[in-house]
């Protein structure tokens, strides 16, 4: 796991969008990774809240990426060529990629779909956590811990929850992979 301060490790992975992206081609001065995929209720219920959050905080100079590493073939709906259809269905606004091999999922330390990533301009971490408290059940939410956080940041201020525990399904590791599978 990442620790405040780290350094957003370096990546290079396709994109649903034909193209291929690296950590550097991201110059914003704040840039959010969510690991994502297709399949988790906790990812597809709370679309329309992450959707929200991403139109909030575009203009305002965030960079959203999101990351799929679940095992495709242990569950073929997280596979590349479901992750183009559900963009191309859903249009969402950011970037999806695909991280087949899961070392980017590992070396960030992502646990959960989803499990956000803040970085500042710098590229070191100011936040790891969720982005609410009940992303399967939209209407029970009482916290907006990535929009706090978010706020904080770009007020000036250092973020005061820094960490919070992600909340969705496990990544789904490949089973030669040393990491357990909890769900």
């Amino acid at each position: 796991m990442l620790n405040l301060n780290d350094q957003a490790p370096a990546f290079t992975l396709p994109a649903t969008d034909g193209s291929t992206y690296s950590l550097s081609d991201f110059t914003e001065d704040t840039f959010v990774i969510s690991f994502n995929c297709n399949h988790c209720p906790y990812v597809y219920n709370s679309d329309e809240g992450t959707r929200k959050t991403v139109e909030k905080y575009t203009p305002k100079g965030v960079r959203f990426v999101m990351i799929n590493a679940n095992d495709g073939n242990s569950h073929p709906q997280d596979n590349f060529d479901n992750m183009i259809k559900r963009m191309d269905e859903h249009n969402f606004p950011w970037l999806y990629l695909r991280d087949e091999s899961q070392s980017t999922a590992h070396a960030y330390g992502a646990t959960k779909t989803p499990h956000y990533f803040v970085f500042n301009k710098d590229r070191k971490l100011i936040y790891s956590g969720r982005a609410v408290d009940s992303p399967r059940i939209p209407e029970d939410i009482t916290t907006h811990d990535l929009e706090a956080a978010l706020d904080e940041h770009l007020a000036g201020k250092p973020v005061t929850n820094a960490f919070t525990h992600p909340v969705g399904c496990s990544i789904k590791w490949k089973q030669e992979s040393t990491e357990a599978c909890d769900i």
